[in-house]
């Protein structure tokens, strides 16, 4: 397997230090488990109050990216690289160090919110754990966990806290799971996929929730998503990811106005659209491959259409092209438009 280098790309670059920052990041699954890699030199940065998008089909290694930021690897995994929250390496943390993290400076929400909470517990005791666990007295962490479901559109949040997660929708749930995960007001907040499990119309009352939230306190939100149109309305910035590498990021704008990866352009083109006159979606051909599947050349070689002999044999590294970056061997040449 080789490893791209890959430049710490971004389309405006962020002033402040960046509250995350994953630089050249390789995970590979032991040898009992096939030894097959998941991550190949992936790098991104999130700034302070920065909305960050992540995006892929299922299976490109969004999801493995961003646990990593917890210190969440799959058992016996090894890694390369580093992954820096607040400037210190979580993957050299200790059980103690990574607690801390978890608990004051990162968070998470995932897709599920029922595989989230322990159901056996109340509300108000999933709420108030990491409050407690920093050492928040418990009257002063129940209040702020009262604050915390009033501002994410919960109707008597008091009494939500004494009830069980199997007496909320799946939307109430996602809003007690984003409460719980902005309770120690992080730096950062991983969001995996949050609105995939909910309807459409709470998933739109998730995502302003969640930007609202994450606006007025400055945190900086790394965005995991398939979503393309979804990540072009609340994200800043943007990678697009592929067999566990980043094939192409940049500002929003940039990125969907002129799209210098084939895969991005497919991903656009396969989105349905409401426009008059709006083209029908166009499906991506072949199949998602992982890095371990990944033939010597470009991953996405087999399923391009602008695809040259040097893409089979040469990978592609990923290199700056307009306001972005893109690995590409045709990114100059504007294919795509």
């Amino acid at each position: 397997m080789t490893t791209h280098p890959q430049t710490i790309p971004s389309g405006a670059a962020p002033a402040a230090a960046p509250v995350l920052q994953i630089d050249r990041l390789t995970l590979r699954l032991p040898a009992g488990r096939a030894a097959r890699p998941l991550l190949d030199g992936v790098s991104l940065t999130v700034a302070p109050g920065e909305t960050v998008g992540l995006v892929g089909e299922s299976g490109s290694g969004k999801s493995v990216a961003c646990r990593t930021v917890l210190g969440l690897l799959p058992r016996g995994a090894t890694t390369e690289g580093q992954v820096r929250v607040g400037g210190q390496d979580v993957l050299g943390m200790d059980r103690n160090t990574l607690a801390d993290l978890r608990a004051r400076r990162a968070a998470m929400v995932f897709q599920d919110p029922r595989a989230s909470v322990n159901p056996l517990r109340r509300i108000g005791d999933f709420v108030t754990e990491g409050l407690r666990a920093a050492g928040t007295p418990a009257a002063k962490a129940t209040e702020r966990a009262a604050e915390l479901l009033a501002a994410v559109g919960i109707r008597d949040p008091r009494g939500a806290l004494r009830r069980r997660p199997h007496e909320f929708s799946g939307g109430m749930l996602q809003r007690v799971v984003i409460a719980a995960a902005l309770a120690a007001d992080p730096a950062l907040l991983v969001a995996d996929e949050p609105t995939t499990a909910l309807d459409v119309t709470t998933q739109a009352e998730i995502i302003a929730i969640l930007t609202r939230l994450q606006a007025e306190r400055g945190t900086g939100l790394l965005f995991v998503t398939h979503d393309l149109e979804l990540a072009a309305a609340i994200c800043d910035r943007v990678y697009v990811m592929y067999a566990g590498r980043i094939v192409e990021t940049g500002s929003t704008h940039a990125l969907f106005d002129r799209p210098r990866h084939p895969y991005t352009a497919g991903l656009l083109s396969c989105t349905p659209r409401l426009d008059p006159g709006a083209p029908p979606p166009r499906p991506i051909p072949g199949r998602p491959v992982s890095v371990a599947e990944a033939p010597p050349g470009c991953a996405f070689a087999a399923r391009c259409a602008h695809a040259l002999p040097r893409c089979t044999a040469e990978a592609p590294a990923l290199l700056p092209y307009g306001e972005g970056h893109a690995a590409c061997h045709r990114a100059d040449e504007g294919i795509l438009l």
